[in-house]
């Protein structure tokens, strides 16, 4: 039987094309590759002779990247905004290791790790500079690439995220929401636990047949292991959290009735 999930992609992939991006995948080190959504105007066709492109041109607009969430792969994520940012800015997506086909075979699974290999990814680009959107998961990934890498990060914009997944904090959301672990919630494999993310990810309840959550499970929740791994690489002790000096412009984008991250703690955060 055919996933419905899966049969929308060419569609999705023509009408990102359309929007002004498009794949391309960059090997950052043996073992290591990442895929993006790249601006169309940076990607050359190949020359004769040649079966793939070898090489981008670099962005000749500003530069906004947008990192995704845990419950979907990048340009699932971010597909709404795109059309809207490509007109004045060269609009990077990338899918995180271990989302959309980006794998690695290093043990590291932090939200340190996956931003180093982000910004290697980028610099692979062409991308110096930057602002990065991060979203849930990618906030946390987000904030790191601004730590870390100052000079690239000019400015950033979050949402529904926060500096770091400490286990008080851990502890406190999925005690509220009635999750036993972050794997529960964040790694559902029945189409009940779907429903059961949706329902306290989502504002707005949009019924879907089970069919099609079916098929969303079977495409956007692939590797598994690795992505209880990052579960598990993502909550620090409190005695170990700490808060930068971040350089930036920092926008934080909340919404009001966030049940994961509770508005609250966006204000802790300002």
């Amino acid at each position: 039987m055919v996933n419905l999930v899966a049969a929308q992609k060419p569609l999705m992939n023509g009408l990102m094309k359309m929007a002004g991006v498009q794949p391309y995948s960059v090997e950052i080190e043996p073992g290591t590759v990442m895929n993006f959504w790249v601006p169309c105007e940076t990607v050359k066709k190949p020359g004769k002779g040649e079966k793939k492109v070898t090489h981008l041109e670099k962005p000749t607009k500003p530069v906004v990247v947008l990192v995704h969430g845990f419950a979907a792969e990048g340009i699932v994520t971010w597909q709404f905004q795109v059309g809207a940012l490509t007109k004045k800015y060269s609009v990077y997506v990338p899918d995180l290791l271990f989302f959309g086909g980006s794998i690695t075979d290093k043990p590291d699974r932090s939200p340190t790790f996956q931003a180093e290999y982000l910004v290697q990814g980028l610099r692979k680009l062409g991308v110096e500079k930057c602002v990065v959107v991060g979203f849930s998961y990618g906030g946390m990934v987000a904030f790191k690439m601004a730590q870390m890498y100052p000079h690239m990060v000019e400015a950033m914009v979050v949402s529904g995220s926060i500096l770091a997944m400490t286990d008080s904090i851990s502890a406190e959301t999925l005690n509220r929401l009635g999750f036993s672990s972050s794997a529960e919630l964040l790694l559902p494999n029945s189409v009940k636990g779907l429903k059961a993310l949706l329902s306290v990810a989502a504002y707005k309840k949009l019924w879907f047949p089970d069919r099609l959550h079916k098929d969303y499970l079977e495409v956007m929740f692939t590797n598994r292991k690795e992505r209880a791994e990052l579960l598990e690489g993502l909550v620090i002790s409190n005695k170990d959290a700490t808060i930068p000096s971040f350089p930036q412009r920092i926008h934080l984008l909340w919404g009001e009735e966030d049940q994961i991250f509770k508005q609250e703690l966006a204000y802790n955060m300002k």
